[in-house]
């Protein structure tokens, strides 16, 4: 057990190699191309929220750069006030065929199986 956290109950993080194979095996595409293909794509999104660009991927949801307000937090060590610097912060907003109800369903009828 984890910081009082069951393992068996945490999801599994899903990480860029993950991707990477998946799409190695979904589309049979050598594992450097689907890594270069990867790396594209997650620059260009990085390229387009540093620009502050929306990304729109239809049927997934949508990506967005949003202001955050200064603010004060405290430390949890000592509980001293601490000041949140105003910044950007970047927000996602799933799609209908992402949605997932809180009995764990998804939305949708096109929901992936091999994603969950």
């Amino acid at each position: 057990m984890l910081a009082g956290i069951d393992n068996e109950r945490r999801p599994r993080a899903l990480i860029k190699i993950d991707i990477i194979n998946r799409v190695t095996d979904q589309t049979g595409v050598p594992k450097l191309k689907a890594e270069q293909a990867v790396d594209a794509l997650f620059h260009s999104m990085k390229a387009a929220l540093t620009r502050g660009d929306r990304i729109e991927l239809r049927g997934f949801g949508v990506f967005v750069v949003k202001p955050r307000k200064r603010g004060v937090g405290r430390n949890p060590r000592t509980g001293q006030e601490v000041s949140i610097p105003s910044g950007k912060t970047i927000r996602f907003k799933p799609g209908k065929e992402m949605q997932v109800s809180e009995d764990g369903e998804e939305y949708g009828d096109k929901a992936d199986p091999s994603l969950g």
